[in-house]
């Protein structure tokens, strides 16, 4: 028997180390549950200590490991070759506290988003991030690949909604700084290695996430315009105007507005196919009815003054879904295409319209794609592309990246906003960072990992 699975056999009960057919079962993503995952065997830890015993194991041997939260990532950051042990956290999955006074939440990795939004809700508070994923990913995972959503522009990324993480290093070593502090100025910020590292410096077990008092009202609707300049106009008018209750604006192109909106009632379009941008604006305020007012009284404006063509405003929370469901479910794009790639990239608003346009151009000629999707986080700089081809060539993929990534640098954008590098993007990440950042990055992993074995081979090489 191997020696290092002796010793796991020995630290895990047999319910809780899945080896051969018992992985027959498991996967690496969720949109590829058919395939069996690949790996030495898999772990279920239930506590830090266990995940603390685990990695004394593994650094022991120089065992590479893989660590698996929700498995919705986007750039290959969950995917295994075989000869990986993978830790799995979905058994770490408690809401330790929801303490009222400090508005904060202590929850381990393994917590659902959704979960933790419905047990906050519970107490008349608000846990603000929130993506179509929610249903699955994991709060490990989302903290390690710093997410962002749909309301970034109102409340930040991931990483300003963590006061604080406990997480395990590569050789065992635990690190705690659960604090439920806002001002903390002593010294380093350790927490902030771990958000956004993918996984590569530590596995996070354990987080103190800052509450906001759920708001009372909750306004949504759909605004549409012929020309990207009424986009950045609609942005500040409706940012101004609001005084703080925006809380989101996401942009969807025309043709991608119109999939989204026809495979049935529950996304049936609540504007006409005439116009080439549609806009959903959310606000979060604690006035219903003045709110509502306000926002109504914005929106008449708004065409009166002709920055936009058309609007229809939400007039229930039933119609809010209905709206989100719209922007949400990605899968009205992915289930009619054969195969499809996805990009995450972020830009200066004010850059975004040409950008976009010039790569609709270029994509439009390279025989093989068969649908150009856009639509994003516009009031942040983020845009996410779906595209659907014909094939999985690497001749194919490499064509698209090109235009995609092409002019990223030269505006100074990114070519991850929100989902990560991973194995996918590793090849790009030079071009949103510089070669003495990314040698620093190299000097952090291996001075905290110096036998790389925590998600080997993610971000850089």
């Amino acid at each position: 028997m191997d020696g290092i699975i002796k010793q796991l056999k020995d630290l895990l009960p047999q319910a809780r180390l899945l080896m051969g057919d018992s992985l027959k079962e498991r996967y690496s993503h969720i949109w590829r549950m058919n395939e069996s995952l690949e790996a030495k065997c898999l772990l279920l830890p239930e506590s830090t200590e266990e995940v603390s015993q685990i990695l004394k194991i593994c650094h022991q041997h120089d065992q590479p490991i893989v660590v698996h939260g929700g498995l919705t990532n986007l750039v290959g950051g969950t995917e295994t070759k075989g000869h990986e042990v993978v830790i799995s956290l979905e058994r770490m999955n408690a809401i330790e506290e929801i303490d009222e006074s400090s508005r904060t939440a202590t929850v381990q990795s393994g917590v659902i988003l959704e979960h933790l939004h419905q047990s906050v809700e519970n107490k008349g508070l608000l846990f603000p991030l929130n993506f179509g994923a929610r249903g699955s990913a994991q709060i490990g995972g989302i903290i390690s690949s710093n997410a962002g959503g749909l309301r970034v522009l109102k409340y930040g990324m991931t990483r300003q909604l963590v006061l604080g993480i406990e997480a395990v290093m590569a050789d065992g070593t635990i690190i705690n700084s659960m604090k439920k502090i806002i001002k903390d100025n002593s010294g380093y910020d350790l927490k902030q290695l771990f958000i956004g590292s993918e996984g590569t410096l530590g596995i996070v077990t354990r987080a103190v996430l800052r509450l906001q008092e759920a708001p009372s009202s909750r306004n949504a609707a759909y605004l549409a315009v012929n020309d990207y300049e009424s986009v950045v106009t609609l942005l500040k008018y409706f940012d101004q105007g609001l005084a703080g209750k925006l809380s989101g604006f996401e942009l969807i192109w025309k043709n991608t507005y119109e999939q989204m909106t026809a495979t049935g009632e529950a996304v049936r379009p609540p504007l006409p196919y005439d116009y080439e941008f549609y806009i959903l604006v959310e606000t979060l305020g604690s006035q219903p009815k003045t709110d509502q007012a306000e926002f109504q009284e914005m929106l008449e404006n708004a065409i009166i003054n002709e920055m936009a063509l058309d609007a229809v405003m939400a007039q229930s929370p039933s119609d809010v879904d209905w709206f989100f469901r719209i922007r949400e479910d990605v899968n009205n794009l992915t289930d009619f295409m054969t195969h499809d790639q996805h990009f995450d990239i972020s830009m200066p608003v004010a850059l975004i319209g040409s950008y976009i346009q010039s790569c609709y151009d270029r994509l439009e000629h390279i025989k093989g794609i068969e649908q150009i999707y856009a639509f994003g986080h516009v009031a942040d700089g983020n845009i996410h592309f779906m595209i659907g081809k014909e094939n999985q060539s690497d001749a194919l993929r490499l064509k698209i990246n090109d235009v995609i990534y092409g002019g990223i640098e030269a505006i100074g954008g990114s070519v991850s906003a929100e989902h990560g590098i991973g194995i996918d993007k590793k090849a790009y990440l030079k071009i949103s960072r510089t070669a003495q950042e990314i040698q620093l990055m190299k000097t952090l992993k291996l001075a905290m990992d110096p036998k790389g074995i925590l998600n080997p081979n993610r971000i850089f090489d």
